[in-house]
């Protein structure tokens, strides 16, 4: 099933090994290129590269970001839901809505997950616990968000869009065909298509068409060029014929090279102009 939405390009901006001012000119950059969306990750330490490299703190910095660009929606990819009391993610999140607003519909994307980075929590003084509890306290927090949101005053300006992130297919899959506007997942084609269909059997079991569900995945560093036979393009057409729309490039510091952002930005265009003709 070919999506019928637009292809949008993200990048998530790894805030890691680079000081705070290139990842600032970075974001303007992509903006200024076209980029759709831009996201960072919820994390307190570098996830590769020195350990105890150059690293910031998601929230204030999504704050920053939606001050400083104009057009892009803003959000972490993901945040962690276990962190935070979920009355306070909703109210900070409904902060940023506001902030990146300028008078219009806000453009923050609540992207979320269970966690899973072990030193995070240890260092930061967060009980770890197991997949399946990080898991439940996600299923219960959403609910809790939502209503939150119902409440604020002011309110949010938009139905903020929930990103949940992960595979997992007894569990997350039902938290996404429960609470997700956007899936977004590591799949290649076959294992995405099977995933869409165990999302759509927990839709049903939940009385929710998943069809509405916006479809995102990650993309090589290049649309041409990667090995194994087949080219990145050609692994993103086979997720876009099976319904995904939104194609997230990742950038670590500290060079950041925006080429490969390019040439996706081309690839999205020249969908895009096809689905238009």
């Amino acid at each position: 099933m070919t999506t019928t939405r637009p292809i949008r390009i993200a990048v998530q901006i790894a805030p890691q090994h680079a000081p705070y001012e290139r990842i600032r000119d970075l974001a303007a950059e992509l903006e200024e290129l076209g980029v759709d969306v831009l996201f960072n990750w919820d994390h307190f330490f570098p996830l590769s590269g020195e350990r105890d490299g150059l690293h910031f703190e998601s929230w204030t910095m999504l704050a920053a970001l939606a001050e400083q660009t104009r057009r892009v929606e803003i959000g972490a990819l993901v945040n962690c839901n276990s962190y935070r009391n979920p009355n306070l993610q909703a109210d900070m999140a409904r902060t940023i809505d506001h902030i990146s607003a300028r008078g219009g519909e806000g453009r923050f994307i609540f992207g979320t997950g269970a966690g899973w980075f072990q030193r995070d929590y240890d260092e930061y003084g967060y009980e770890f616990g197991t997949p399946g509890t990080r898991l439940a306290a996600l299923a219960h927090n959403l609910p809790i968000i939502r209503e939150r949101w119902e409440k604020l005053n002011p309110a949010p300006t938009r139905r903020i869009p929930i990103l949940v992130g992960g595979g997992g297919e007894r569990k997350t899959l039902r938290i996404v065909a429960q609470h997700a506007d956007i899936w977004h997942s590591f799949s290649d084609a076959p294992t995405l298509e099977r995933k869409l269909g165990i999302l759509a059997k927990h839709g049903e079991d939940v009385g929710r068409d998943t069809s509405e569900i916006e479809i995102s995945t990650e993309v090589n560093r290049k649309p041409a060029g990667t090995t194994g036979g087949a080219t990145g393009a050609d692994a993103a057409d086979a997720a876009v014929a099976l319904g995904a729309s939104l194609f997230t490039v990742g950038l670590s510091g500290p060079d950041y090279d925006v080429e490969a952002v390019r040439d996706w930005l081309s690839w999205r265009d020249g969908h895009n102009a096809r689905r238009t003709a």
